[in-house]
């Protein structure tokens, strides 16, 4: 009787009525979604096998030929292993950092309020206009940076001319902008962390350094996965700050996938060719990102349980 009176609840007019209401009012966001993502993304592919360029508009028809340019395209590949050690390493010291920065106000340091409105500075500021206070911090002659260094008897440091300096002065912003995104995504999780844990780990005897590494850190693997994936997905986009700091220089020394995308596709006008290494480069990268959320989850996630 129960299951006849289920399926005459299921079966009710006024019901399925209500039910189309509803699906009538998501149509806007599915039709906007579809705007936004799908529409794009089938328009690039179609403009990537054209030969679309300055000398020749239109959306001809020019087979893989675009796409056979990108895979022996030297300059392409480099700037994705750049991109790729640039993710990396910045992405591991603004976890590092944040972390550390989320420890110390977790516990209630000193001055642990002001802290935390200190770090939203960096992320309230544009890049572009932080580029630009960055551009003139690290420049070699006027900057503070060499100035600073040559008060303490270090000489100057060619910022932006060298291409390990660029490459630096790079990272550097990265740091100092992402660090606090990932304090506070930190923060919110270890305000969250049970205490049952810490109170048994207290009754053991376990100290400061024994207690992180089997309690905090454990339970803090699931944000970490998360916070090191946004972080990434970020990362790998990586474009206005080159461009406003480095302008991909000196040579290609900072040049990334973006950067390089944006020279062959609106200074160079090549827009089937660019269209191309987009969508290579976004295969790439998801596939890269998987990889690394598969293997984080084996060696964070697998290893607590």
């Amino acid at each position: 009787m129960q299951g006849g009176r289920h399926l005459a609840l299921t079966t009710n007019p006024r019901e399925i009525t209500m039910l189309s209401s509803k699906h009538f009012f998501l149509l806007p966001a599915l039709l906007t979604l579809v705007a936004i993502i799908f529409f794009p993304l089938l328009f690039t592919i179609r403009v990537s096998f054209s030969s679309w360029d300055v000398f020749q508009s239109g959306l001809d028809f020019i087979g893989g030929k675009n796409y056979g340019r990108v895979f022996v395209d030297e300059r392409f590949w480099q700037s994705l292993g750049r991109l790729s050690l640039l993710s990396l390493i910045s992405v591991s010291l603004q976890y590092t950092l944040g972390f550390a920065l989320a420890l110390a106000v977790w516990k209630q340091v000193r001055g642990g309020r002001l802290l935390r409105v200190l770090f939203l500075i960096p992320m309230m500021t544009t890049p572009v206009v932080m580029s630009v206070i960055w551009r003139t911090v690290f420049h070699e002659s006027l900057g503070p940076a060499n100035d600073i260094l040559g008060a303490i008897g270090i000489d100057a440091v060619p910022w932006l001319s060298s291409a390990t300096g660029a490459f630096i002065s790079v990272l550097i912003v990265e740091v100092w902008q992402w660090t606090p995104f990932m304090f506070l995504l930190l923060l919110a999780g270890l305000v969250s962390l049970p205490r049952e844990p810490y109170l048994a780990a207290a009754i053991d005897g376990a100290g400061t350094w024994r207690t992180f590494w089997q309690v905090t850190f454990p339970l803090m693997a699931p944000i970490t996965i998360g916070a090191l994936i946004i972080r990434l997905i970020e990362a790998s986009k990586i474009m206005d700050t080159v461009y406003v700091l480095t302008s991909g220089g000196p040579g290609t020394a900072t040049e990334t996938s973006s950067y390089y995308i944006y020279i062959r596709g609106l200074r160079d006008f090549q827009i089937g060719y660019s269209a191309a290494l987009s969508l290579v480069y976004l295969v790439v990268m998801i596939i890269s990102l998987t990889i690394i959320a598969k293997l984080l989850l084996r060696l964070l996630v697998g290893k607590v349980g």
